[in-house]
């Protein structure tokens, strides 16, 4: 059964810092495009940022641009999401995701629909 384990999120100030991991099994990262989503109370869940599998690529939010980094260690089958410069704005529960990437139409990476397999989230709190 394949399984996506989100952790790293917790408390953090205005201004600081977390990094939440990805982490796979059954399944190989690399093999997969993998974007982390957020939802906060009573609002739908987005898409924050992606990584590619094919060519790297990585995808943002505006919201987070120049915030947040997306990055992938294959060794460790774990993709990360660096977040600097938190707002309370980006509080939410955080969860990754794997998508076998397009299907020969038009590709969004931050759309929740092209996402095959979701893990269990991680809160996210930043106070102000």
């Amino acid at each position: 059964e394949v399984q996506l384990q989100a952790s790293g999120g917790g408390l953090a100030q205005a201004g600081g810092s977390l990094r939440l991991s990805c982490a796979a099994s059954q399944l190989h990262l690399d093999d997969y495009a993998i974007g982390w989503f957020r939802q906060a109370p009573g609002k739908e869940r987005e898409g924050v940022s992606c990584i590619d599998s094919s060519s790297g690529s990585k995808y943002y939010a505006d919201s987070v641009k120049g915030r947040f980094t997306i990055s992938r260690d294959n060794n460790k089958n774990t993709v990360y999401l660096q977040m600097n410069n938190l707002k309370p704005d980006d509080t939410a529960v955080y969860y990754c995701a794997a998508s076998a990437g397009p299907s020969g139409g038009s590709w969004y990476p931050l759309s929740i629909y092209e996402y095959n397999y979701w893990g269990q989230g991680t809160q996210v709190t930043v106070s102000s």
